[in-house]
């Protein structure tokens, strides 16, 4: 018989309170061979996540390979690793009791009898109400940090133009002025004022080889935005001026947080930290400023009104990059017209001083061109369940995930091989051999890297092509019986579920996604 493996944490504390992941490994299967399952490794899943959800991507996994009955038994630590909200947990044991599949603890005894089930709902209550304790408290300890005039601890304290000291004592947790980059601040200030765009900065900084805030690489404009928009070059410091939500577009499915959007907060809910970053520009400069911006953002050409459907689905072939959409100026008889089209992120010199050579293409022919495919494939929804069948029965995740471990093991190995060889140099001292050795060792290591990379690019592509088959019903029939009349988000919606991507080369489009195209789908726009 075979069992599954569910391990999971949500905070580095639990790594130092004994639940660590590998820990909790062991002790399930350790469990699991006392019960004499077998475990194979594609059947144990790990991961990093909140237990308050249950929109956690390795515990979907588990639940899908339970709905197929790949396995007979799930093996968890303990009731919290597998949820710590009470409610999700008497959903998800009524799931393995309908699935015939036994829920067994590595570190307890499950009652399934009626008061076992109590008991147990009163242990996944007090578990949620711990886990909202741990975040209230840490919550309100970083309020009373701020409220004292000290940065919360984390990476948004570090501030380009301010050196940061943290800690908690006298003098600590608080910015102090570099001077050589808060001239620069003080440019950027300046050159906006002067009537320069955030582009025109963002060129004139790369031209003069100033350093960006991070060392590396070139000026973005984006940063600039984000230096002439931060109210603390002026002395105004606020923490707690946003939450997490659910992103407008998420670019990734495979993502850790579901809630990776940024939601401003009101402005009466945020904390002032007192006199934790000192002044580089005057408020009257910063109010200049963000006039400026403002009218500038209200000039922008990029602000006519235009429906892109591929907004989100269209990308590089060459660079990789995601294509744009803006509208575009034509001039036939000296009358000048505005028509939508998408061009590569990579001719932007905002965006990379190398630029892409990839072409522009009519949005609206684009669009007219592509859902037309799409319309072919959502009018016939029996060939896109059996075309769903059909790449399920060829999943090779399984495999591919046996295979990435094997060559990780391979890698760690390597790397223990390369410190012995150290070693042995600093006895012997026989430079030639260490050369060799190293060098026949680093060319080893390039294509284990190599093929880890291929692995882990197979497994995301696999997870990207998981659908939501509720929701792709609802898309085939809304399709299917208002193909005249479907509205813009009509559309969009169904782009979304079909996890579309249109790969531009030149004149070749190449259509993706989790629908029955033939492979590598080609869509020529010449005429």
């Amino acid at each position: 018989m075979r069992a599954a493996i569910y391990c999971r944490v949500s905070t580095e504390d639990q790594e130092r309170e004994g639940t660590s992941l590998e820990s909790q490994r062991e002790a399930c299967l350790r469990r699991a061979k006392e019960l004499n399952f077998d475990v194979d490794d594609s059947f144990i899943y790990i991961e990093s996540y909140s237990g308050l959800t249950l929109d956690r991507p390795k515990l979907t996994e588990l639940r899908e390979a339970v709905r197929d009955g790949d396995v007979q038994a799930v093996v968890a630590y303990c009731i919290d690793r597998l949820s710590r909200d009470p409610v999700h947990f008497i959903i998800l044991q009524e799931e393995l009791e309908k699935a015939k599949v036994a829920l067994i603890l590595a570190t307890e005894d499950l009652d399934s009898s009626d008061m076992g089930k109590l008991i147990t709902h009163i242990k996944g209550y007090a578990a949620k109400l711990e886990a909202i304790k741990i975040k209230e408290r840490t919550t309100r300890g970083r309020k009373m940090r701020a409220l004292s005039g000290k940065l919360p601890a984390n990476s948004h304290a570090r501030l380009y133009g301010y050196a940061y000291i943290p800690g908690k004592g006298v003098g600590e947790g608080i910015r102090y002025i570099n001077e050589e980059q808060a001239a620069v601040v003080r440019k950027i200030y300046q050159w906006c004022l002067e009537g320069l765009s955030t582009h025109a900065i963002t060129y004139r900084l790369r031209d003069s080889g100033t350093p960006t805030p991070s060392g590396r690489g070139y000026w973005l404009r984006s940063t600039v935005q984000k230096i002439l928009k931060n109210r603390a070059y002026y002395g105004k410091t606020y923490a707690f001026t946003c939450s997490y939500g659910e992103p407008k577009y998420r670019l990734k499915s495979d993502v850790k947080r579901k809630y990776t959007g940024i939601v401003r907060k009101p402005k009466e809910e945020w904390v002032e930290i007192p006199n934790a970053t000192p002044a580089i520009i005057s408020e009257d400069i910063y109010n200049a400023v963000q006039a400026r911006l403002e009218h500038n953002q209200k000039m922008a050409k990029r602000n006519s009104k235009h429906e892109y459907l591929l907004h989100g689905h269209i990308y590089c072939a060459k660079c990789g990059r995601a294509y744009w959409a803006a509208p575009g100026i034509k001039t036939r008889n000296s009358n000048r017209y505005e028509y939508p089209f998408y061009h590569c992120s990579g001719k932007s010199k905002s965006v990379t001083p190398i630029r892409c050579d990839n072409r522009r293409h009519s949005a609206q022919r684009i669009d007219n061109l592509i859902w037309g495919e799409v319309e072919k494939v959502l009018t016939h929804p029996e060939l896109v369940f059996a075309e769903l069948e059909r790449r399920k029965k060829e999943d090779k995740t399984g495999t591919w995930k046996a295979e990435l471990e094997r060559v990780k093991t391979l890698l760690a190995n390597r790397q223990k091989q390369k410190d012995r060889i150290h070693k042995a140099f600093y006895v012997t001292g026989d430079e030639d051999l260490f050369r060799r050795n190293i060098a026949a060792l680093a060319k080893e290591i390039e294509g284990l890297e190599q093929e880890r990379l291929r692995l882990e690019e197979c497994l995301a592509s696999a997870n990207k092509g998981q659908i939501d088959t509720d929701k792709l019903k609802v898309a085939c029939e809304l399709v299917k019986s208002n193909l005249k009349t479907l509205s813009f988000q009509e559309k969009r919606f169904a782009l979304s579920v079909l996890q579309f991507r249109v790969i531009v080369d030149g004149d070749t489009l190449t259509i993706q996604g989790a629908i029955p195209l033939p492979v590598g789908q080609v869509v020529t726009t010449e005429r």
